[in-house]
C-alpha cells in the first residue's frame, strides 16, 4: 500500500502576529502610525512580510493584535486582507487592545497581548500557534518550523538567526546543545552565549515561537496569575520553559524562502532610520538581497488602483528620467532626474528637480528645481520649489531630523516650520 500523505501542519495552525510595537527609533515616521504599517519597498507594508509568509506557508487563521497608533494599520488590514473566508475554514481577525480583561488594562506585554484574547483564538480550535513580530523584513516558510516543533516534541520552538557575537547583545540569545535543545536564553546580555563549535557566533531570537495551542494557553494562565512577571515572551514565558520544560531551536536558514536570485538568508529589522532608508535602497540594485520579483513567494498586500507611472519631457536639462530606480503606479516624473531613488504611489517629481538616494513616501509633490540627497520623505508631503537637502549637514540637521548615517527624515511639519 502506498504511504499515507499527511495534511500540512500549517492548515492545523494560527499566525498570530505581534504589531503593537510603536517602533520610537523610527522617529517621526511613527509619529502617526505604528512600525508594522510604516510603508516599505514600493508598495508594501512592513507587516505584510509576516502575513504573506503566513499565507504562502499554508495557514489560513490569522490575527494581529494592534494597539499604538492603530488607525492606518487597521484601515490597511481592512483593505488588503480581507479576503480569507469563514465558508473555507479561514479566518482574520483584528485584535484591537480593548480592555477585555478589565477596564484599566491594555495590552501590558506580548504574552498578555495573546492571553486577553484566549477565547476568540480558542474558539477556532487551532492545534498549534505561530507567535509572530509583525516589524520585520524576511520570507520564511513557517510549515518548516511546525514541522520540526511536532517532530521534536517541544513544548515550545524559537527562530533564530545567526548573528555575529559582537551584534548580538541588543537581541534575546540562546545558547543549545548538539540537539538544538535549548540550555539558556538571556535578553541583551553584554556576554552572550555563542553555537557550540563557534566563538564569535551567537543565535539570536526571531520573536516568532510556536507552540501547542493548549500547552501555550495553560502557560499563559499561569503568567496571568503572577504578579511579579512582565508577561513578555521573552522575558518570562521563554526563560520558564527553558528552565521546567523543553525548548528547541530552529534556524532561519533552514526555512528561509529563497529564488535563485537570492545568495543568502535575508532578514532584517528595519527599525532605525538608517537600517530602513538602506533596506528599501539595496532594492533599486541590479540583483539585490532580497527578491520581490519572486512569484513563487509572493508578497500580498493592498494595492490600490494607480494609472501606470509616466515620464515626461525629453529637453536637455529638463528630461523625465530614472536611473536604478523603483518607480510605482501613479507616479508622474515630469522633467526630472531620478538616481537609486524609491518612488511610491502617486508621487510628483517636477521639472529640473533631481532626486539621488530618496525613498519617497505616497503622495509626494516635489517642486520645480529640488535637489534632494539621502532623504525619506514621509508620505503626503510637498517639496517646495528649490529646495536643497543633503548637501549641507549643518543646516539639513537644523531644518530636519538627520541621522547617525546622514539620512535626512522630512516630514509636513518641518516643511511648515521652514516658511
Amino acid at each position: 500500500m502506498p504511504a499515507q500523505s499527511h495534511a500540512p501542519l500549517a492548515r492545523q495552525a494560527m499566525a498570530y502576529v505581534l504589531a503593537g510595537g510603536r517602533g520610537s527609533r523610527l522617529m517621526e515616521l511613527t509619529d502617526r502610525r505604528a512600525k508594522p504599517a510604516v510603508y516599505f519597498g514600493g508598495k508594501t507594508r512592513i507587516i505584510d512580510f509576516a502575513l504573506s509568509n503566513a499565507l504562502n506557508s499554508g495557514i489560513r487563521r490569522i490575527a494581529v493584535a494592534t494597539q499604538y497608533k492603530a488607525h492606518s494599520l487597521i484601515r490597511h488590514l481592512q483593505r488588503g486582507w480581507t479576503f480569507l473566508r469563514a465558508e473555507r475554514n479561514e479566518s482574520f481577525d483584528i485584535l484591537p487592545a480593548s480592555q477585555r480583561v478589565s477596564e484599566d488594562k491594555w495590552y501590558v506585554g506580548t504574552a498578555d497581548a495573546v492571553y486577553q484574547n484566549a477565547d476568540i483564538v480558542l474558539d477556532y480550535h487551532p492545534e498549534y500557534i505561530v507567535i509572530l513580530a509583525g516589524d520585520h523584513i524576511y520570507k520564511m516558510d513557517y510549515e518548516l518550523m511546525l514541522q520540526q516543533h511536532v517532530d521534536a516534541r517541544a513544548d515550545v520552538t524559537v527562530g533564530c538567526l545567526e548573528v555575529p557575537r559582537a551584534e548580538a547583545t541588543g537581541f534575546g540569545v540562546m545558547g543549545i546543545d548538539q540537539n538544538r535543545r535549548i540550555t539558556s536564553f538571556v535578553e541583551k546580555s553584554k556576554d552572550p552565549p555563542t553555537i557550540p563549535g563557534s566563538d564569535d557566533t551567537c543565535l539570536a531570537s526571531m520573536g516568532i515561537y510556536v507552540f501547542d495551542t493548549k500547552f501555550l494557553f495553560d502557560l499563559l494562565a499561569k503568567d496571568a496569575a503572577d504578579p511579579n512577571s512582565s508577561h513578555d515572551f521573552g522575558k518570562d514565558l521563554i526563560p520558564y520553559i527553558v528552565k521546567n520544560g523543553k525548548a528547541v531551536a530552529h534556524r532561519f536558514s533552514d526555512s528561509c524562502v529563497r529564488s535563485e536570485k537570492e545568495t543568502t538568508a535575508y532578514w532584517r529589522d528595519v527599525g532605525t532610520l538608517d537600517a530602513y532608508w538602506s533596506a528599501n535602497i539595496d532594492l533599486t540594485g541590479v540583483t539585490p538581497e532580497l527578491d520581490i520579483y519572486d512569484r513563487d513567494w509572493p508578497i500580498w498586500t493592498y494595492s490600490e488602483l494607480t494609472p501606470p507611472a509616466k515620464f515626461v519631457h525629453d529637453l536637455e536639462g529638463r528630461r523625465g528620467q530614472a536611473v536604478s530606480s523603483l518607480v510605482s503606479g501613479g507616479c508622474i516624473v515630469s522633467g526630472a532626474s531620478l538616481r537609486e531613488t524609491l518612488l511610491f504611489s502617486n508621487v510628483r517629481v517636477n521639472s529640473f528637480a533631481s532626486a539621488n538616494g530618496c525613498v519617497i513616501l505616497p503622495d509626494v509633490n516635489v517642486g520645480r528645481s529640488a535637489r534632494l540627497t539621502k532623504v525619506i520623505i514621509d508620505a503626503a508631503v510637498t517639496i517646495p520649489e528649490g529646495l536643497v537637502v543633503g548637501e549641507d549637514p549643518e543646516l539639513d540637521a537644523e531644518r530636519f531630523r538627520r541621522s547617525e548615517g546622514g539620512i535626512c527624515l522630512i516630514t509636513q511639519p518641518m516643511i511648515d516650520r521652514l516658511t
